[in-house]
Parts: structure tokens; sequence; C-alpha cells
């Protein structure tokens, strides 16, 4: 943790706090959450908890009542502290930090007898590890929608920064493998070239496999062929453009685009002012 400056994490929070994360099993997998070190500890005493969703103003977890736990809770005025833990993306090592809060509610939980919800409200803005593991997730889905249109050319520099090893794939073609050379990204589709005749992969659906490093992360990526033509000079090769299944984009995958992007956007501007202050100078000398 810790990548981001304060000035961005600062930004994540004032654009963010009040959304809603649900920790799905795709949310989970994508933050590192490691739930069975997620724990409510009220006075001396833990309890285990699942966390369902959170913000950075406040979380609903679920939790056995059969413990003791709403007592507690009471006689502590609701006051409490929420321990969160994630597998860091760096080396694997637990992540831990506490959040202060305040229970605000609880109701049971999917009708059960045992389990109930636990509404908690932030009493201070949480840990910037907490902000920064979220609000990548959150920036990243917006822009998907911003910016899904804008490509990614695969040259060597762009596949460092993407931390991809090659052009080289494989696109699922009618759950047919096939070896393919990607040409471009972006958040809504690919484009790339494969053996084949464009008038029969026209819409045809399929699935892309994309291969990332550091950390290593694989994604299959489903969609159609939405353009194909022949490739110059080239009968036996096709240029196609996919277009994803946008509402089933893994979330991993957007945040490796979104990476990018904002890299590339920080390191466009300080050229520009570079340029303006280069500018300036002539002219006043």
């Amino acid at each position: 943790m810790g990548i981001l400056n304060s000035q961005k994490i600062t930004a994540y929070y004032e654009r963010f706090k009040a959304i809603d994360v649900t920790f799905t099993k795709e949310m989970i997998q994508t933050t590192g959450l490691i739930p069975q070190q997620v724990l409510l500890k009220c006075g001396g005493d833990f309890w285990p908890c699942v966390v369902y969703s959170s913000s950075f103003e406040g979380a609903k977890i679920v939790a056995n009542t059969k413990s003791g736990i709403i007592e507690k809770l009471q006689a502590a005025n609701n006051a409490a502290s929420l321990r969160f833990c994630f597998k860091s993306p760096e080396n694997g090592a637990p992540v831990t930090f506490f959040v202060t809060v305040r229970s605000t509610s609880c109701s049971p939980y999917s009708g059960s007898a045992d389990m109930a919800m636990f509404t908690l409200q932030f009493t201070q803005r949480p840990p910037d590890d907490l902000i920064e593991i979220m609000g990548r997730i959150l920036d990243a889905n917006m822009n998907s929608a911003k910016r899904r249109e804008e490509r990614i050319i695969l040259t060597p520099d762009a596949l460092r920064r993407l931390k991809m090893a090659s052009k080289e794939s494989v696109l699922f073609l009618q759950e047919v493998p096939r070896n393919c050379m990607l040409r471009d990204l972006s958040f809504s589709g690919a484009k790339l070239v494969l053996l084949g005749i464009p008038k029969f992969l026209l819409d045809k659906a399929g699935a892309l496999r994309l291969e990332f490093d550091d950390p290593r992360e694989s994604f299959l990526i489903r969609g159609k062929v939405a353009r194909a033509e022949m490739v110059a000079g080239r009968k036996d090769l096709a240029a196609v453009g996919m277009t994803y299944d946008e509402p089933h984009v893994p979330i991993g995958y957007k945040i490796r685009i979104n990476d990018y992007l904002g890299q590339t956007k920080v390191e466009g501007r300080a050229q520009e002012k570079a340029k303006q202050d280069a500018a300036a100078e002539s002219s006043a000398s």
C-alpha cells in the first residue's frame, strides 16, 4: 500500500466518500480482503464478522448475535472499532488497520434468528490504506464509462507500463482457442490480428485472455467480434475489433487500464508545463 500520494488520496476521499462498495467475491479478490481476519472490537473483546459493504463514511457488517455482541455494544454506548485486513499487492503480507465506528442500527440478516446486519458509522476519516484500495476501484469504474473508447496502442513502452510481457494472446471463438496478436486495448474492447476469413468471424461470440505481471493476473473477457477485415496483402489474416460485454468486464482489468491512462495523463501535463516554461524563458530572454 502507500503507492499514491496524499493529494490523490484526498481527492479519492472527497469524490467517493459516500459511495458504497459491496464486497462480492470479485471485489474481495480484487481488493485482497482477508475475510477471516476482519473483526469488530468492542471494549477488550473481538467478534468475527463479514463486511457486507463499505464507503469512506461507514460500513455494513454481518455478525452472530448469539455471541453477546449486541449487549456489549449497548454497554459501550455503541462505540467500537472495525478491523480490516487486506493482502498487500507488493509482497502478499497482511495489511491490518482499525477504523473507529459507532453502531447506528441492527436488523436480522436474511430472516435469520442468529445473524444480524449492523450499520456502522465511521467517527473519523478512515486510514489512507482503505481510501487507496477502494478509491482505485471507484476511479476505474467511473473512468471506464467516461473514457471507454480511449485506445492504448500496444507499443513496447505501453506493454512495459501495462506490465504485459507480450502482444501475443488467445481469443476463444465459440470455445475454440485461436492464437492472436494484440494491437490495442481500451476499457470497452480490443483490436487484434489472427488467422481467419473476416466474414466468418464477424458477430461471433468470444472471450479474450489477457495476462499481466506484477502482480500476476489473468483475465478472460467475454464479448463479440464487432468488426473484421482482411489485412492488406494477406488473405489469410483478419484484423478484428472485439467489443467487450461491458457489465462483466473484470474490475482488475479496469484498474490496469485506468492506472495506465492516469499515468500518461499526468506525464502529458508535465510535458506541456515544461514546454510552456521553456517558451516563457525564451520570450523573456
